[in-house]
């Protein structure tokens, strides 16, 4: 597509399916920093990595011993690696390049979902949402786990309230609770079954902050923009609110440590809300005023312009799209079958949503071209037109064009080794390499076409071994090369089939002159050697050999040297 001349009045959003992919029952998907890759989990336990540019499968990582369905997966900051989450309570980290697994770790509980520490470019730590436990720090290299607060106590703020019912492992039975990291890991955000969204400093373990949601319901989903600036939570109101984070996106630990120390009257959970409040408030709600849906997988767009939710609904594929601001901008309808996670490119204006049957459905701009908009002067015709072209119009150089005098200094050097900053990855480390494509890896053939290649090699080699066109007259004419003759001879015989099958694929006839001088040196030798016995025969069938290769481009040719 022509960047120029797209209209830049059109929504920046996808409105239309352009094609889906397959591969097996696939159940989640992320995509990794740059978009140019996107890992899917299937429901065999295997997950699949495709190169998002060619729409090919890049590379298939899969555990023998893990055969039940991927509940999440997580890209590492830079692509090295990733994170699999499934439903036999095993977190799975891989080396993507290599293909190998890098540690396995086992829960007591079933991981929804599992994030990979986003501060660090080969993480070993990641925070866990356990089916019916605490959210959880594990470190993937030991297999340790830290249990984080899920909500607060007057008693002892930041501590675990104690429970009367237990399940036989001491875990409190819970809703499932959401979790997210910031943009650089040093707090997690929590949001828990009361409606509270806890700021957990996770390496002491420690509530440094909470924020009340309206009504106190049950948060499902919680998710921080990529720029790190804007919260989404998605509640069991059925309502999508957009909180702004108020601290600094680096430091924000320290920020808080700064605002706590400060001398005040309030003591325990008011001071705790007292400090969220400095940390976040609320900018925007969603929801569908009129159906009152509920909604699955929200997330934001690659530039937080726009806000996505999917709906919870059985039956149908929806997908509602928001500008920021809080308006309803486009509903995306897709097939008759259930929505269960959904993924914006970093990047492009491009959706990925997952269906319930298994398959990926990649929704894009459906792009109009109008040249108008960039070009003023330019009219757009319904029909052809004659054009009454002015005199000077294709000269070198027009007479309006020769009174302006261009602006720009030819002395300035043109700085062509800087490579500007893209504001969409402005943390990115130059020093690291990153992993955009994945190489191909060659796929072995089908026995039935290693079989026919088989076959044609091995007529190719009879074919050569039965000869040229030029052996086979010279056979008619009974006269046959012995392969015990001289070196010197067998030198002489490679020559004249190579300038033989040269001719033969030129098509030309060659002069009576060349004949000429092709006998002179063919008979200078049988003059001047007398060999005596088998030698002699020998050297005589390799000259006759000579003079029958000559015999195959005319007829009189092959009279005058018989």
């Amino acid at each position: 597509m022509n960047a120029p001349i797209i209209d830049p009045l059109q929504g920046d959003f996808p409105e239309v399916i352009e094609e889906y992919l397959e591969h097996g029952v696939m159940k989640c998907i992320a995509f990794n920093r740059r978009g140019t890759l996107l890992a899917a989990g299937c429901y065999d336990g295997s997950c699949i990595i495709w190169d998002f540019e060619t729409r090919g499968i890049a590379k298939e990582l899969r555990d023998k011993d893990c055969v039940a369905a991927i509940t999440s997966v997580c890209w590492s900051k830079y692509g090295h690696r990733i994170l699999v989450s499934a439903a036999d309570k095993s977190l799975t980290l891989w080396d993507v390049v290599k293909g190998e697994k890098i540690s396995h770790t086992s829960l007591q509980q079933t991981p929804l979902q599992a994030r990979l520490h986003p501060g660090s470019s080969t993480p070993t730590i990641c925070l866990a949402c356990p089916l019916s436990s605490a959210p959880m720090i594990v470190d993937l290299s030991t297999g340790s786990t830290t249990v984080l607060p899920v909500s607060l106590s007057e008693s002892c703020p930041g501590s675990i309230p104690p429970s009367r019912n237990k399940f036989s492992d001491g875990s409190a039975p819970f809703t499932p609770t959401a979790a997210c990291f910031n943009k650089y890991g040093d707090l997690v955000y929590v949001g828990n079954s009361k409606g509270e969204i806890l700021i957990i400093d996770h390496k002491n373990v420690q509530v440094r902050g909470v924020v009340c949601i309206p009504g106190g319901a049950v948060i499902k989903n919680i998710v921080f923009s990529r720029n790190g600036q804007y919260l989404l939570t998605n509640s069991n109101d059925r309502t999508i609110r957009i909180y702004e984070n108020l601290l600094p996106l680096k430091g924000g630990l320290e920020a808080l440590d700064e605002s706590t120390n400060n001398p005040d009257e309030l003591d325990g959970v008011e001071k705790l809300k007292a400090v969220g409040a400095k940390c976040l408030t609320l900018f925007r709600e969603f929801q569908d005023s009129i159906t009152k849906i509920h909604w699955k997988a929200p997330c934001f767009s690659g530039d937080g312009e726009w806000v996505i939710g999917g709906s919870a609904n059985k039956g149908e594929h929806k997908i509602y799209i928001w500008d920021r601001a809080g308006h309803l901008v486009k509903i995306l309808e897709g097939p008759k079958e259930a929505l269960i996670d959904l993924a914006w490119h970093p990047v492009h204006p491009i959706v990925v949503s997952v269906s319930l049957t298994g398959l990926v459905y990649i929704w894009a701009k459906d792009y109009t071209e109008n040249w108008s908009a960039f070009a003023p002067d330019f009219k757009e015709l319904e029909e052809n037109e004659e054009y009454v072209e002015r005199e000077d119009e294709f000269d070198l150089m027009p007479e309006t064009e020769k009174v302006k005098e261009s602006d720009a200094n030819e002395d300035d050097e043109v700085d062509i080794v800087t490579v500007d900053k893209d504001s969409t990855f402005s943390d990115s480390d130059m020093s690291q390499e990153e992993i955009c494509f994945l190489p191909a890896i060659p796929c072995p053939d089908v026995p039935e076409q290693q079989d026919k290649c088989l076959e044609s090699s091995s007529k190719l080699v009879d074919s050569n071994h039965s000869g040229s066109p030029l052996s086979e007259e010279a056979g008619q004419n009974g006269q046959a090369t012995n392969h015990t003759s001289s070196p010197t001879d067998v030198m002489d015989i490679s020559a004249a089939e190579d300038t033989g099958g040269t001719r033969l694929k030129r098509r030309r006839k060659p002069s009576e002159k060349v004949l000429e001088l092709h006998a002179e040196k063919v008979k200078k030798p049988v003059k001047k050697i007398k060999p005596s016995g088998k030698s002699s025969k020998i050297k005589n069938k390799s000259v006759n050999g000579h003079e029958t290769s000559v015999t195959v481009f005319s007829d009189d040719v092959s009279e005058k040297s018989h």
